[in-house]
């Protein structure tokens, strides 16, 4: 018998008799290790005649090929029996209560979502949802917004078509234009969701939250806009006392804009809000844009109302004191178990927001 049938021999006997891992794994060293049988059985070619060299290699792949295979099925059937083993000795009781519950815990920007929309609908808004990939019309036109602006460059906006009609939404501003042409005024809404813009660093994400409000009526002007951001900045920060300005600002959607500045003060490291002497921009607005109320088909001589549009990450990060966006999309349990909120603790106004 030839060295080659001697091995082929031996190794299926081998394989047929094994019935672990372990074990196979030492056959497979055992045949196609560095000094291994089939390894061995290629150094002796050179030795060999020319005659006797091509015949020689055949016979060794063909013995090669044949005990990996038969590798191979040994493999799955260990692997196969390990499964049925386990599924004999570990059954599982599926209607007994978990042993090992591990609580979880809600997100910042969920918590703060939950927040918002507490405050508002304490003085009447209404949450109104819009879809993530929007229409060029509800994100730019309809919003007054140039066809020459900087803001529906390729460098700031995902574009999903080459026509450039369809688009991820850059802000929630056009869940305003949805409402608004599917109804008929008065409206009072707050519109929370995700936004995308291409930018991405310490402070900015390419998906990001935002939320936006809106209330059209007669009679509405600039003194409603402050009363009800003064009254949602207090209460979202829990503070009693709180100084706000309006900054002059320029907006395609609103006219006049102004941008939102809070006092704050630093102390052992921290923000406080609603005391000092330092300014915090926190948000933008103005009285909505009479073009975009003849957009989405309001009287602009009959009603007219303001807007305003809040970073919801960034709130998140002044109130609980979180130094990185980044980290708030990078599914770190550890800082989840650390910032995050009891499920079972809604936010509600009359007894703590954040309590």
């Amino acid at each position: 018998m030839s060295e080659i049938e001697k091995i082929k021999s031996e190794y299926i006997e081998k394989l047929n008799n094994c019935t672990n891992p372990d074990n196979l794994n030492q056959i497979k060293t055992e045949l196609f290790g560095k000094n291994g049988a089939i390894t061995n059985q290629f150094k002796f070619i050179g030795s060999k005649s020319e005659n006797d060299k091509k015949k020689f290699a055949s016979q060794i792949n063909d013995l090669k090929n044949l005990l990996q295979e038969k590798l191979d099925q040994v493999s799955k059937k260990i692997e196969i029996d390990e499964i049925n083993k386990k599924l004999e000795t570990e059954q599982v009781d599926v209607t007994l209560p978990e042993r090992t519950f591990r609580k979880g815990k809600i997100h910042p920007v969920s918590q703060v979502i939950d927040e918002i929309c507490s405050i508002f609908s304490e003085v009447g808004f209404s949450v109104a949802e819009g879809p993530d990939v929007e229409n060029e019309y509800n994100n730019f036109t309809a919003l007054n917004t140039p066809p020459n602006h900087p803001a529906r460059d390729m460098h700031d906006t995902f574009y999903l078509s080459d026509d450039k009609n369809l688009l991820l939404r850059t802000h929630t501003s056009p869940v305003q234009i949805r409402t608004m042409l599917k109804g008929k005024p008065p409206f009072k809404i707050i519109a929370p969701g995700r936004t995308y813009r291409c930018d991405s660093d310490q402070t900015h994400t390419p998906m990001f939250h935002q939320l936006e409000g809106l209330h059209i009526d007669k009679d509405i002007n600039m003194g409603h806009l402050k009363g009800c951001l003064n009254y949602f900045i207090k209460e979202f920060f829990e503070v009693k006392k709180l100084k706000m300005r309006f900054r002059p600002s320029h907006f395609p959607f609103t006219e006049p804009s102004v941008e939102v500045d809070i006092g704050y003060d630093l102390k052992d490291g921290e923000i406080v809000i609603g005391e000092g002497n330092k300014w915090l921009e926190i948000l933008g607005c103005g009285m909505v844009h009479p073009n975009v109320l003849i957009n989405s088909k309001v009287d602009p001589s009959k009603y007219q109302g303001f807007a305003f549009g809040i970073g919801i990450d960034r709130l998140a990060m002044l109130k609980y004191g979180i130094k990185d966006l980044r980290s708030f999309f990078e599914c770190n349990y550890k800082w989840l178990n650390h910032y995050g909120f009891d499920p079972i603790d809604v936010p509600t106004n009359y007894r703590g927001l954040s309590r």
